[in-house]
C-alpha cells in the first residue's frame, strides 16, 4: 500500500559539507631575493658574423685572422703535449671534433665589469681576477681517449 500523504510532503535537499574553494586572484612570482634584474636588450650582441665551419672561415674577409687564431690554438696544444698521433685500433671508438669559430666581444668594458661585481655582491661571492688561456689543457686523464682531428 502506498501512503499518498508522503508524496505531498516537500523533501528538503541534504546539506552539503563541501565548502567552495576560494582561489586567490593574485599573480604568483618568485620573491625579489631570487631575481636579478638585467635589461637584456641593453646587452644583446646580435649577429657577430661568425663562420659556421672551416670552409666558411676561409671565405670571410678576415680569413687571415681566423687562420692565425687556429695556428695559435694548435701551437698551444702542441706546447702542452695535449695529444700523441697514433694509428687507430680497429675496434676503438673516437670522439669527434670540429673547429668552432667565435669572436671575442669586448666583455671587459665597464658595463660588463659592473654587472659581474653586482652579481658577486648580491650573492656575497668572492671575486678573483685571472686570465688563463689554456686552462682546459692542463688536466690529466688516466684513460686513453681517441679523438678525430678537426
Amino acid at each position: 500500500f502506498c501512503n499518498h500523504e508522503e508524496d505531498d510532503q516537500e523533501i528538503d535537499e541534504p546539506q552539503s559539507d563541501i565548502n567552495p574553494i576560494c582561489k586567490s586572484s593574485r599573480t604568483r612570482r618568485a620573491p625579489d631575493r631570487m631575481c636579478l634584474y638585467i635589461d637584456a636588450e641593453d646587452h644583446e650582441l646580435g649577429d657577430l658574423g661568425e663562420p659556421a665551419n672551416y670552409k666558411a672561415a676561409l671565405l670571410y674577409p678576415e680569413s687571415k685572422k681566423w687562420l692565425d687564431a687556429m695556428n695559435v690554438e694548435m701551437q698551444s696544444m702542441k706546447d702542452n703535449d695535449v695529444w700523441v698521433l697514433v694509428e687507430l685500433h680497429p675496434n676503438a671508438r673516437t670522439v669527434g671534433s670540429k673547429w668552432l669559430f667565435k669572436k671575442k666581444t669586448n666583455m671587459d668594458d665597464i658595463r660588463a665589469i659592473r654587472i659581474r661585481i653586482a652579481i658577486a655582491a648580491y650573492y656575497d661571492y668572492e671575486i678573483w681576477q685571472m686570465n688563463v688561456k689554456t686552462a682546459f689543457l692542463n688536466g690529466h686523464l688516466s684513460e686513453e681517449v681517441y679523438m678525430e682531428q678537426p
